[in-house]
């Protein structure tokens, strides 16, 4: 139960409810739609106004059953199997595969990581809305490897606020074009929509600050295999920085060379995952071997078989 302040002006609830429980507008909607807020014991609406006399309480939302029956399974799009690595009443780690798209989009309405969760049956984090319950962070679509979802707000929370002060460690493995001469590096630039392009990101001066550090893992005759770590979270950030300094990822026609399809993908894997949990505070490491296709590209490149 959350007692209105009695210092605050009297407000919408969907306004009070996003302020007071630090999350969006939309997610605060979510919740009031969903009947999980009551205001003095009856269900609250987001118009009526809360004031200093008021109690507000959000229960908890009920477990989603998976779809029961091929139309209900159609409604909800096509079904998507996920491979957890690991998972408890907080949250879960997942394993991404390549080509599959976190969350809604424009072009993408189903078949997401948001469907999986809800399709699994159980309780996400509405945190980020409906249509993005239980997501912390996202990946790329051609990017596999490791995410944290989580299933309840505080959960969901704790682990935003690791992401926002960088103490949720993401390391990822990226292949390479060409050498780099350096065994260590970091990439300070700032990434903002591409001026020529909206649709891609570029290394531009009013862009929004954005670092990437790497360390040279093996060096072959054509190719570099780089672990990647992220201290800041802008779209496509790896792909970019690693195009700005020359050396960008085998396989991204978009950032590299244009008809540079040869892995299929990028070649870029989240592989390990290192946050405090928000139970009980302790340290969680977790990692994703490579997929079979980044194997393949990885055996063809120690052999100076990549085709340049």
């Amino acid at each position: 139960m959350t007692a209105a302040s009695a210092e605050a002006v009297p407000q919408r609830l969907d306004l009070w409810l996003a302020s007071h429980r630090d999350i969006t507008r939309s997610a605060a909607q979510t919740l009031i739609d969903a009947h999980l807020v009551t205001v003095n014991g009856r269900p609250g609406r987001a118009g009526q106004r809360v004031s200093d006399s008021d109690d507000v309480h959000v229960a908890d939302a009920p477990p989603r059953p998976a779809p029961a029956t091929a139309s209900d399974a159609e409604d909800s799009g096509p079904r998507v199997e996920l491979q957890v690595v690991y998972e408890d009443e907080w949250l879960a780690v997942i394993d991404k595969p390549a080509g599959l798209v976190v969350h809604p989009a424009p072009g993408h309405p189903h078949g997401t990581v948001a469907d999986a969760l809800r399709q699994r049956g159980d309780v996400w984090s509405l945190i980020g809305g409906d249509d993005r319950a239980g997501i912390v962070h996202r990946l790329d679509r051609y990017t596999s490897g490791l995410m944290v979802v989580a299933k309840t707000e505080q959960a969901h929370r704790a682990l935003a606020a690791q992401l926002a002060d960088r103490t949720l460690g993401r390391n990822y493995w990226a292949l390479v074009w060409g050498g780099v001469n350096e065994d260590t590096g970091r990439v300070d630039a700032p990434i903002g929509r591409d001026p020529r392009d909206r649709k891609r990101m570029a290394v531009v001066d009013n862009g929004r600050s954005a670092v990437t550090d790497f360390q040279v893992v093996e060096r072959w005759p054509q190719a570099t295999v780089l672990d990647v770590s992220l201290q800041t979270g802008r779209t496509h950030q790896i792909r970019v920085h690693l195009a700005y300094i020359g050396r960008a990822i085998v396989g991204d026609p978009v950032y590299g060379r244009r008809h540079d399809t040869y892995a299929g993908r990028p070649a870029l894997h989240a592989r390990a995952l290192h946050f405090v949990h928000p139970a009980d505070g302790t340290t969680r490491d977790h990692e994703a071997p490579l997929p079979d296709d980044l194997r393949v590209l990885l055996d063809r490149a120690r052999a100076g078989a990549l085709q340049t």
